[in-house]
């Protein structure tokens, strides 16, 4: 995800099952290898994306609701 370079940006294809270069358009992005659809992360990329987001979350629960009137 550090990628930032245009020309050096690269989804997963799951034909090629890699990271591969690819062509976007408005709905979807295609690889520029074997031309089949393409997505952002791999499963394992994904699993490991939402595990590192989950670690990170608060703990607790909604917090208390105060008791006081609003003015």
């Amino acid at each position: 995800m550090d990628n930032l370079d245009f020309y050096n940006d690269t989804k997963f294809c799951p034909t090629c099952d890699t990271y591969v270069r690819y062509l976007m358009s408005i709905e979807h992005s295609y690889c520029a290898d074997c031309g089949g659809r393409v997505r952002l992360f791999s499963d394992k990329d994904w699993k490991e994306f939402h595990e590192g987001l989950n670690s990170r979350r608060p703990k607790g629960g909604r917090p208390k609701k105060n008791d006081r009137e609003s003015a």
